[in-house]
């Protein structure tokens, strides 16, 4: 090949060889040329003349750098080399090169290594082309010039013509003895009689091969030199498929190599669970796992622990656990589902200026409402269409499972969407459902209170795509209504023990009939069970009366007839649900019966109180060991999600829906509380109704609610004091102690106050006052998404009762209010700094004491 000096319009671009121009008529400002090797030797040469013509024309070239194969370019005055490592996953990557084109600006022109190189990287042969159908508009956009090579027989056919359909320029480049022949594919906007024959090089030119005859010729003698090994299958697949191989041969050392390349690309990049992944799950699970996977990629982490969890107790306990546990019925939507939907929406800009310091919230209500909007590649549409299939009409729940989700120190607890499907109607209605459910799921991500998490925790630029786990929802038919027997949240540590004699090690139980949202959420106007797994009849009750009034009176349910996820009132639901399984969980309040009868209502009045469970099924013991063997297999306090299955004697099966390390605040090892401590020293005083384990504050700043003003405040005045308080929390990070009536974080203002979490992350400590003023009660919401939050940002709780003997509370000791010129004054807000004054808050979790003292 000769290099002839080129002669450049405005619009046009030479390839440095005055041959290949002519076959081409030249390249055109924004192409992207895409050129098809077996040898990167061949695109070497090509790319060579082209940087000298670039150079000669003065362009900026920049040259990518992130393959594994030698450089494409090895050292040249006028290019400019650029590592980038593709390890780091699709989104890191594809980030880091969209920001590079960027700063770089219009006019640069770019020489990249081969596209097959990130299948080393990624394993998903999708995403190579998703990667192409970002970076190729963006270029094009910007009137670059961009080459690129590729290995074709190492991608899947759907690949190779979503690059093609993306590309301006594609050219096959195939050696034939000591010559390179070229065959252009793809020339956008140009066209000759002969552009689009295979070609052949003489003396520097290249001529086009116009007899059939020497055509089909030339193309065997190819054929017989590099047969063809287009593969039928992804990449992605084929690694799946090596791993059958290996299983059906009993190949060990293969084995333990594969097991440990697909947990990289399908479990998990976090060594902790992936350390819990090697010991649990084999290449047979990893290999069942793919096989109800939807797309490729990661299955995020609640998928993960739940699939770890279950395998932690079918191989430490089987003869227990095969028999207890009830099967899984669950599906995955891997990570590349998620960017293929981004991509195929056109999203990525909108990804890219949410990414942005300046967009990370700004952004986001834009790109939540294009993700809703959008629609599924047919692919993935018709895997969708298949899951259902398999579900049939039984009821479904799609759930977030992010990549960091539900890992050690990140729980994300209710920070992503759950949407309950009843799966009802045509099957063209029960695929619009789920797919606006996937969508539900998706937009989610752009919650500002997810994005906030993110923040605080400081992974706000890491990788975070949305894997979906769906699940088949345990339960019976009941009538109109469906829903499981009971559901729970356990935990292996009873972090918030109101007894002495309650074992923190001996875990706890939040307990509830029907669905377990009421189980993992804050219950408005209503209650769940809570256990401690040693001292379970040991209620934080003062008599049967307030047992049964803070007992559970409302249950969620699907109900099949409206198609919705409904709250109904227990004793409606039973007006109309003969088959519930009430004396098995509930006890008749005899009193309230005989109330009932009086005023000419049917009875018996149910009360739920779970004693018939606790006192006449093994449920307690089988809860305690199930939570013990976990424990020990994840080698940390655990949090898990349940349903219950009772059989004709009442005896409980478990479905496992979810398992995560539990976040703890302190130690469980002795704190001092001054001893004695005079009454007039103290701001309150309580046994029992605190949680975190060991507590050892310094508090600088109080921020109270007062209840006699709060209690005359309309709604709306009500969430305008939610909003001064999150402004007040917000503007200074002295240590605070945040001190209000009910239930913070509530969504009904009569019952508390209405705060989201990120209104209020980073205050020390949280107390929560029972107030006569409104009725405004404590909830003990231990296992909740709420307290999870708490935990995991290491805020302490409690909750004061200050009617009860076991409590003090002095609100009247606290010093004046500050000044607050920078925020207006709220009459029902008190603020109050304490510079000279401090407090220390203490809690002993042995003693179950904790006090709040001023230390002078």
């Amino acid at each position: 090949m000769t290099i002839e000096e080129p002669v450049q319009s405005a619009d046009r671009v030479s390839t440095g060889l005055s041959g290949l121009d002519e076959v081409l008529d030249g390249l055109r400002i924004g192409d992207n040329v895409v050129w098809r090797v077996s040898d990167l030797a061949d695109y070497r040469r090509f790319v060579l003349p082209f940087v000298d013509a670039a150079s000669d024309a003065g362009r900026q070239i920049i040259y990518l750098r992130f393959g594994q194969h030698p450089p494409i370019i090895q050292q040249h005055p006028a290019v400019r080399t650029i590592e980038i490592d593709a390890l780091g996953g699709f989104e890191s990557f594809t980030s880091r090169v969209w920001h590079l084109i960027e700063q770089h600006g219009r006019g640069a022109f770019y020489v990249c290594d081969s596209l097959s190189e990130l299948l080393n990287a990624w394993a998903t042969d999708a995403m190579v082309g998703n990667f192409f159908r970002v970076v190729c508009p963006f270029l094009f956009e910007l009137d670059t010039v961009a080459w690129f090579a590729l290995h074709p027989e190492r991608h899947s056919r759907i690949t190779l013509d979503r690059i093609r359909q993306t590309t301006q320029v594609m050219i096959d480049a195939q050696r034939h003895g000591d010559q390179v022949q070229i065959q252009p594919i793809k020339a956008w906007r140009r066209q000759s009689p002969t552009m689009f024959l295979p070609h052949r090089e003489q003396d520097g030119q290249f001529q086009p091969i116009t007899d059939s005859s020497d055509a089909t010729r030339l193309q065997a003698s190819l054929e017989l030199e590099n047969p063809p090994r287009q593969p039928l299958l992804d990449y992605w697949d084929r690694l799946f498929q090596d791993a059958s191989r290996a299983l059906s041969e009993q190949d060990d050392n293969c084995i333990k190599n594969l097991q440990e390349q697909v947990l990289q690309v399908l479990i998990s990049r976090d060594p902790q669970m992936l350390e819990l992944a090697r010991r649990y799950l084999s290449l047979e699970d990893l290999l069942s796992i793919r096989s109800r996977l939807v797309g490729s990629g990661y299955i995020g982490g609640k998928a993960t622990g739940m699939l770890i969890a279950r395998n932690i107790l079918l191989k430490e306990t089987p003869e227990r656990w095969q028999q207890l546990l009830e099967p899984h019925d669950s599906s995955y939507l891997g990570t590349d589902a998620y960017y293929a939907f981004l991509v195929h929406n056109g999203l990525w800009p909108a990804i890219m200026r949410q990414r942005s310091e300046s967009g990370y919230l700004a952004e986001a209500p834009a790109l939540r409402d294009g993700i809703l909007a959008g629609g599924f590649p047919d692919e993935i549409r018709t895997e969708l269409e298949r899951l259902l299939d398999h579900y049939g009409q039984y009821p479904i729940l799609v759930r977030s499972s992010s990549l960091q989700e539900d890992g050690f120190g990140n729980a994300f607890a209710g920070k992503y969407e759950s949407v309950f499907l009843v799966n009802q109607g045509s099957p063209e209605q029960r695929l619009c459902a789920l797919e606006n459910a996937v969508r539900r799921v998706y937009a989610s991500s752009m919650s500002e209170d997810a994005l906030f998490y993110r923040k605080q925790r400081g992974l706000d630029q890491r990788e975070e795509p949305m894997a979906l786990l769906i699940q088949r929802v345990n339960g019976r038919f009941h009538g109109r209504y469906y829903l499981p027997d009971a559901a729970g949240v356990g935990v292996s540590r009873n972090t918030f023990a109101w007894d002495s004699n309650m074992a923190p090690e001996a875990g706890m139980v939040r307990l509830v009939m029907g669905l377990g949202t009421r189980a993992v959420d804050r219950i408005e106007g209503d209650h769940a069970c809570v256990m401690a797994l040693d001292h379970p009849m040991r209620q934080p009750f003062r008599n049967q009366d307030e047992n049964y009034r803070f007992s559970q009176h409302l249950v969620d349910l699907l109900d099949l007839q409206d198609g919705i996820l409904d709250t109904r009132p227990l004793s409606q639901l039973l007006e109309t649900t003969k088959d519930l399984p009430m004396a098995r969980l509930a006890e008749v309040d005899r009193a309230a019966s005989t109330r009932a009868e009086q005023i000419g209502l049917q009875g018996p009045v149910w009360r739920l109180t779970f004693r018939p469970l606790v006192q006449h099924s093994p449920f307690i013991k089988r809860l305690s060991q199930l939570l013990k063997t976990l424990e020990a297999g994840y080698r940390h306090p655990v949090d898990v999600e349940f349903t219950l299955h009772l059989n004709d004697r009442g005896e409980p099966s478990f479905n496992l829906v979810q398992c995560r390390p539990l976040a703890t605040i302190g130690e469980t090892g002795p704190v001092a509380i001054p001893d004695p401590l005079p009454e007039s020293r103290l701001l309150f005083r309580t046994r029992g109704h605190f949680m975190g384990g060991n507590i050892n504050l310094a508090i600088e700043r109080i921020i109270r609610v007062d209840a006699s003003v709060y209690a005359g405040l309309s709604t709306s005045e009500r969430y305008d004091v939610a909003r001064r308080i999150g402004d007040e929390v917000r503007s200074s990070d002295e240590p605070t102690l945040l001190i209000g009536p009910g239930r913070w974080g509530t969504s009904s203002p009569d019952l508390g106050v209405p705060v989201r979490f990120s209104d209020i992350a980073g205050v020390a400590a949280l107390v929560e006052v029972s107030e006569k003023a409104g009725e405004m009660v404590p909830d003990l919401s231990y296992g909740s998404h709420f307290f999870q939050d708490l935990v995991e940002t290491g805020t302490a709780y409690a909750a004061l009762f200050p009617e009860n003997d076991h409590c003090d509370y002095f609100p009247n000791r606290l010093p004046g209010e500050s000044d607050r010129a920078e925020i207006p004054a709220h009459p029902a807000v008190r603020v109050h700094h304490l510079k000279q004054r401090l407090l220390q808050l203490t809690g002993d979790v042995v003693r179950q004491q904790l006090v709040c003292y001023f230390t002078d």
